[in-house]
């Protein structure tokens, strides 16, 4: 199967794509993010832009298990909301991070890069254990990839969004791969949907007690219930977490959603699908509008991500969109691995060349473009994620 090129089924339906100037994002994200007069006269964003509050939660490192290997995964998140949640419910949106290192063990890290030089890869792999390891050796910190999307939850909870940012570390210390690994991701994302629809419909279960201020950690009581509207949901996830939230919204996979959800919008951001897949039909997405977001310059996932989830919606009679972006990469999406994070394992993974300055290309790729800066990459997708949710699970506008 040819995933680099869109099927002739997908060929047959109007299909949105857009290409954007890297000078059009950064110019035009501001006035999309301001409200207009017509902000004013919808239901959902008429207060216009809201204070917004953030709590945290952790259930513990090995909450559950994973099916078949036994695993541990982590039950945590990162809550974003509008400080006032007011009295009508509000639709909730899941954002999943993808692969990546879990455990900020910078001495692992050096050790791995100076084995990859000297090609010694008995001692690449011992250092990249530690990397993904869960749980984190005692006294190592774990890599808070939920948290990399704190800019995206402030912006959706801003217009009028429940946003949970959900943890992922053990599934990227497991063992499962390809499909399988989708197939965790969207029982990781149904887990936590169990949890806020018990919380929202009875104020009751795993969570009650769970919340901790963001920033100082202390205890926090927050009342959700009859706030959250379950029957209003998003899901938005980058990489691996793009074939997570597919794989979950898949009709093949709806009876798994927990009972009283339902997820009526899906962002895939820089997806990275198990192109050698042998059973489209398990991603296959026919009446919940889908989404998807490539950076020209990304260095871990090529032009699939557009063709496999064309394919995956061919048959689809709600929307389907896809956005390229020129000049953004992979990481910047998620401050914990972009450079200026600090972070362990963070990187600028677009290819440069001497003679370009300030431009990138995917690797191999001859089209250059200027690069965005990690702020102007975000507010990007912040704009075009607000308005792809305001759209299907908010106030209806069309973005």
């Amino acid at each position: 199967m040819n995933h680099d090129d869109t099927t002739a089924a997908a060929r047959r339906r109007p299909m949105r794509t857009l290409a954007l100037a890297a000078s059009t994002v950064a110019l035009l994200v501001p006035q999309a993010l301001v409200a207009s007069p017509a902000t004013a006269a919808s239901s959902d964003a008429a207060r216009g832009p809201r204070g917004v509050s953030a709590v945290t939660y952790d259930l513990g490192d090995q909450a559950y298990r994973l099916p078949g290997t036994g695993e541990p995964v982590e039950i945590a998140g990162t809550v974003h909301y509008p400080t006032d949640l007011g009295t009508t419910p509000l639709p909730l949106v899941v954002l999943l991070h993808g692969w990546h290192e879990t455990c900020a063990d910078r001495a692992a890290a050096e050790a791995r890069t100076a084995a990859e030089l000297a090609q010694d890869w008995e001692a690449y792999e011992a250092a990249s254990r530690k990397l993904f390891s869960w749980p984190c050796a005692p006294g190592t910190r774990p890599i808070a990839n939920d948290r990399g999307y704190d800019y995206l939850g402030e912006e959706l909870a801003r217009r009028g969004f429940v946003v949970v940012s959900i943890r992922a570390n053990g599934i990227n210390a497991s063992s499962v791969w390809g499909d399988e690994n989708a197939s965790a991701r969207a029982d990781l994302i149904n887990r936590h949907l169990a949890l806020w629809q018990r919380l929202a419909a009875s104020g009751r279960g795993g969570l009650v007690g769970a919340f901790r201020d963001a920033a100082t950690g202390q205890p926090r009581r927050v009342d959700f219930r009859d706030r959250v509207d379950l029957n209003r949901v998003g899901t938005m996830g980058h990489s691996r977490g793009g074939a997570g939230v597919t794989w979950q919204a898949a009709d093949r996979h709806k009876d798994q959603w927990p009972t009283g959800v339902k997820v009526k919008a899906v962002l895939a951001l820089a997806p990275a699908y198990n192109v050698m897949t042998e059973d489209m039909t398990a991603y296959e997405i026919t009446k919940t509008p889908v989404a998807v977001l490539r950076g020209t310059c990304d260095g871990q996932v090529g032009t699939e991500a557009f063709s496999f989830a064309a394919e995956a919606t061919a048959r689809s009679t709600a929307g389907f969109h896809q956005l390229a972006i020129p000049g953004a990469n992979h990481n910047y999406f998620n401050t914990e691995w972009s450079p200026r994070s600090g972070e362990v394992a963070a990187r600028d993974d677009a290819a440069h060349d001497a003679d370009r300055p300030g431009q990138c290309t995917e690797p191999g790729g001859s089209a250059y473009a200027p690069q965005l800066t990690e702020a102007e990459q975000r507010r990007g997708v912040a704009a075009y994620a607000e308005g792809f949710f305001r759209q299907y699970i908010g106030d209806g506008r069309r973005f």
